[in-house]
């Protein structure tokens, strides 16, 4: 969130009440109801549309990872260098998964 401190009608607001004559008071009703105002990024509606993702992956297969970390730690796990290679072209060609 971004916060404008450099935002007018505040500014004109502390100008009225500095602006009255000295001795007479300035209403607050006479001048009206403050008004707030509030500008959103669009950060918001990233967050929503990640939460939305992660919401649809699959869960972590615990054992599974557990295993493969096992093998790899020990060294006896060993990748096939063309089928790594052919899944990351397929992946790349098709884009990430949503």
């Amino acid at each position: 969130m971004r916060i404008d401190l450099h935002y007018g009608p505040q500014q004109a607001a502390e100008t009225q009440r500095n602006s009255a004559p000295e001795g007479t008071a300035v209403n607050s009703a006479s001048r009206g109801p403050a008004e707030d105002h509030t500008q959103l990024s669009g950060a918001h509606i990233q967050v929503a549309a990640l939460a939305a993702q992660a919401a649809q992956l699959p869960e972590v297969r615990q054992e599974r990872v557990h295993a493969l970390r096992q093998a790899v730690e020990s060294g006896s796990y060993h990748a096939d260098p063309e089928k790594v290679a052919d899944a990351l072209a397929a992946h790349m060609i098709s884009g990430p998964a949503a």
